[in-house]
């Protein structure tokens, strides 16, 4: 896996809105904190734009954006503003071939799940993290450090406590995944993961206990489970009930789905639509080993 050069005092980082819109005042916060770390800061040129009612701008508009900014040599990283939807209708129209010449970090997470995966394919690897929306609540500030150490070169290995339903074991291998819904969303495209040998991070949010216990069998039935090395499950973040109850925390369901393999599980990471949301490289090759007394993620 290419991983882009660590970024240094005085480099410059991009942002972007592939995806929702957003607004100067939701992000002047992050601005000033990516300022403060010593970095420059460039804005996408439609970042901003108000020509749709929910995406940051048209399809054209951010698919300019992002091409313009994967382009430019002088930018040394793409932060995403933040998620929601959008990605994935102007991924497959972009071009990686300068990008691929020089690589840079990209760094997201939830609905730019689908720019990781996308880069996974391309042999590149990217930072899931905290994003520029999200930097101004009071209990981001780990977070924040999280991906500033990360870009820095400076990667946290993960140590958690236990879980009733962890899976004891060991295995290594590359990280891979995200948002579950967006991990389901790319089968069948030019973005469907390679999940054989890999240690595959799920997270979710807002969604109904019957549609995760759905991607959970549709996870199952593409095969994707069979070869997989381990299994690290972040924050499932209000998950929802029907009025007729499932009967099922989303645990207990991750659970079920994987009990006919043998790959270790790891509950409770703090990684995803909570806080803090810890910065991991997606792409690099670790050591997960979940013991009774904790579970550890470890950079190799």
């Amino acid at each position: 896996m290419n991983k882009p050069p660590y970024l240094k005092p005085g480099d410059t980082v991009g942002i972007v809105a592939p995806g929702r819109k957003v607004t100067l005042s939701e992000i002047q916060y992050a601005i000033n904190i990516l300022k403060s770390c010593g970095l420059h800061v460039v804005l996408a040129k439609n970042v901003f734009s108000s020509d749709h009612s929910y995406l940051a701008g048209t399809d054209d508009q951010r698919l300019s954006d992002v091409q313009s900014i994967l382009d430019d040599k002088s930018i040394n990283a793409i932060v995403c503003a933040r998620g929601g939807y959008g990605s994935t209708r102007i991924l497959d129209q972009l071009d990686f071939t300068s990008f691929l010449k020089n690589p840079k970090w990209i760094a997201g997470f939830s609905d730019i799940t689908a720019f990781h995966l996308k880069l996974s394919k391309l042999n590149v690897a990217s930072i899931h993290s905290t994003m520029p929306i999200l930097f101004s609540q009071m209990e981001s500030a780990d977070s924040i450090e999280s991906l500033r150490r990360t870009l820095l070169g400076d990667p946290q290995s993960f140590l958690v406590n236990p879980h009733p339903l962890n899976r004891i074991g060991n295995a290594s291998g590359q990280l891979i995944g995200g948002n579950l819904s967006l991990v389901l969303d790319s089968m069948g495209t030019s973005s469907e993961p390679d999940l054989d040998e890999k240690i595959l991070i799920i997270e979710e949010v807002d969604e109904y206990l019957y549609k995760l216990d759905r991607m959970m069998v549709q996870l199952k039935r593409t095969g994707k489970l069979e070869k997989l090395s381990g299994l690290v499950v972040g924050y499932m973040t209000s998950i929802k009930d029907t009025t007729l109850a499932f009967g099922e925390s989303a645990e207990v369901i991750i659970g079920h789905h994987t009990s006919s393999y043998h790959f270790p599980i790891a509950f409770n990471f703090p990684i995803g639509h909570e806080n803090p949301n810890l910065a991991w490289i997606h792409g690099a090759t670790v050591q997960l080993d979940v013991s009774e007394s904790k579970s550890a993620l470890t950079y190799l």
